[in-house]
This record gives C-alpha cells, sequence and structure tokens, in this order.
C-alpha cells in the first residue's frame, strides 16, 4: 500500500514532460499520488511518465476535445480525479510593442484557456468524487507588474491568479480547494542557457532578497503541500514561491 502526503490520491499535471511538471510528477509519485503526466511533447512525456511509473496522455491544453479524450483515460484507468495541477504554459518574450497580435492570442489559449479548459470538466468529475484540489501555475507576474517580464505573459496571469479565486469561492460547497501558486525565475535548463548572458543572469538574482533562483523542487514541493490534506484549510490563496521577490 502506497504511503506519503498524496497516498491514493489521482493527480492529472499538465506540461508534465521536462521542467517543473516533471519535478511536480516525480514529487507527487514520491508521495503516493497515481499519476497522469500531460502533455504535447510525447517521446519526453513518456520518458518522464516511464521513469516515475505514471502514466502518459497527450494533451494539447488549447483544445475541449483533448481535454475530454484526457479525462476518458483518467475516468477509465482511475475511476476518479482529486489533483488537477494546471501547469502548462508558454511566454512569448515580446514586448507589447512587438507582440504580435497572433502571439497573444496563442499565450491566451494556453496560459488561460487551458486551466478553463481542464477546469470546466474536472468539476463535474470531483463533485461526483466528493470533492478535490485545483493548483494553478501562476507566477510573480501574476501579482506584480514585473518589470523584466513582457505585458502579454503578465496579463496571461494575471488572469489566472483571479480564475482561481473565482473558483475557490464557487466551488468550495463542493469540497474543491483551488489555490495558485506563483514562482520567481526557476532554474530550468532554459534559465540556464538565458544565463549565459551575464547581464541578465545578475538583473534576475539582484531581485531575490534570499540571493538565488528558485528551484523545480522548491515549486514541486509547496505543491505537494497545496495538493495534501495538510492545506485542507487553505482555498483561494496566490502563493508566492519567490524567496521574497514580492515582499520588496
Amino acid at each position: 500500500m502506497s504511503t506519503g502526503r498524496l497516498a491514493g490520491k489521482i493527480a492529472l499535471i499538465t506540461g508534465a514532460a521536462v521542467g517543473i511538471g516533471a519535478e511536480v510528477a516525480r514529487k507527487f509519485r514520491d508521495e503516493g499520488a497515481e499519476v497522469f503526466v500531460c502533455d504535447t511533447n510525447r517521446v519526453e512525456g513518456e520518458k518522464t511518465a516511464a521513469a516515475i511509473g505514471a502514466v502518459f496522455v497527450p494533451l494539447d491544453v488549447t483544445s475541449e476535445e483533448s481535454w475530454v479524450a484526457a479525462y476518458a483515460v483518467v475516468m477509465d484507468r482511475a475511476k476518479r480525479l482529486d489533483i488537477l495541477v494546471n501547469n502548462a504554459g508558454i511566454n512569448i518574450r515580446k514586448n507589447i510593442e512587438e507582440m504580435p497580435a497572433e502571439s497573444f492570442d496563442a499565450m491566451m489559449a494556453v496560459n488561460v484557456k487551458g486551466p478553463f479548459l481542464g477546469i470546466k470538466y474536472a468539476l463535474p468529475i470531483m463533485r461526483k468524487g466528493g470533492g478535490g484540489v485545483i493548483l494553478n501555475m501562476s507566477s510573480v507576474c501574476g501579482l506584480v507588474g514585473h518589470k523584466f517580464t513582457n505585458e502579454t505573459y503578465t496579463t496571461t496571469k494575471g488572469a489566472l491568479t483571479l480564475l482561481t479565486k473565482s473558483i475557490a469561492v464557487r466551488y468550495a460547497s463542493d469540497n474543491i480547494r483551488c489555490n495558485s501558486v506563483h514562482p520567481s525565475t526557476v532554474e530550468t535548463a532554459f534559465v540556464q542557457t538565458m544565463f549565459k548572458d551575464p547581464a541578465r543572469k545578475a538583473e534576475r538574482l539582484g531581485e531575490v532578497p534570499l540571493g538565488r533562483l528558485a528551484s523545480t523542487a522548491d515549486v514541486a514541493n509547496s505543491l505537494v503541500y497545496l495538493a495534501s490534506d495538510d492545506a485542507s484549510f487553505i482555498n483561494g490563496a496566490a502563493i508566492p514561491i519567490d524567496g521574497g521577490v514580492t515582499a520588496a
């Protein structure tokens, strides 16, 4: 019998093939959850799922049909859903004056429409199962106007922050909790590449009172807590994982 803070829980995690999502999936498995690794990247998604003993499900978060199909797999195999982690997101790094409208639409589709659709179809499943937890991956850019980040990304993450609160207050009576987490810059493979530019590295490290970047483990550990019964009275919260960036 599995043990851990998420023992026996069924979790679907989007954008879980690599990076933060893959680390969240691994931590959830370590804590006893049955995990569905969802991503458009089949090669890396299947690799991650195999490495941690999870199930890979192809998912395009911008597609309603893809969400319906993914939940059909979850229900066929696990019969319920306890935890939804809306982690998938993109950032097209152009300022507002340079951002094509098509790129704005693409970011809104992944960062806002994706969680919207995931929640839309998770709610009746969770309600039928007696409750659940929805966790949305926002950003410090969903709390403040971040001077190093483009306006479109900030717009999408701000929308996700308020979507979280709206779901939290409306569906608490169904024993469904919804919270958002707000990392500052996380040390992923992409960021390590970006930090080959000493100026960009200095600007990002310089804004963090703790003097380091967030690790993928920092983010994943926070999600484990929020998904667990230890956080049973935390609902509608926007939790920074930022070393003090938004406190300054």
